[in-house]
C-alpha cells in the first residue's frame, strides 16, 4: 500500500474529512488532497506531524511496513 491510500484509509477511519484533518495537524487542506491524488509527495516535517497524529510510524504511512 502506497502513501495516498493508507493517508486517506486512516483517515477514513476517523472520520475525518481532508479538511478536519487539515485542521487538526496544521496541514493545509490542499496538501492533503494532492498527497491522497498522487500529485505530490509529504514533506519529512509533513509525515512527522501526521506520524504523531495518528500514532502510527512513518514506515507505516509510506507503506514500507505493516
Amino acid at each position: 500500500m502506497n502513501f495516498a491510500k493508507r493517508l486517506k484509509e486512516l483517515r477514513e477511519e476517523k472520520g475525518f474529512s481532508q479538511m478536519t484533518l487539515a485542521k487538526a495537524t496544521g496541514i493545509s487542506q490542499s496538501s492533503i488532497a494532492r498527497w491522497e491524488l498522487e500529485k505530490a509527495e509529504p514533506t519529512a516535517s509533513a509525515l512527522i506531524i501526521l506520524s504523531q497524529y495518528f500514532n502510527e510510524s512513518v514506515d507505516y504511512l509510506l507503506g514500507l511496513s505493516e
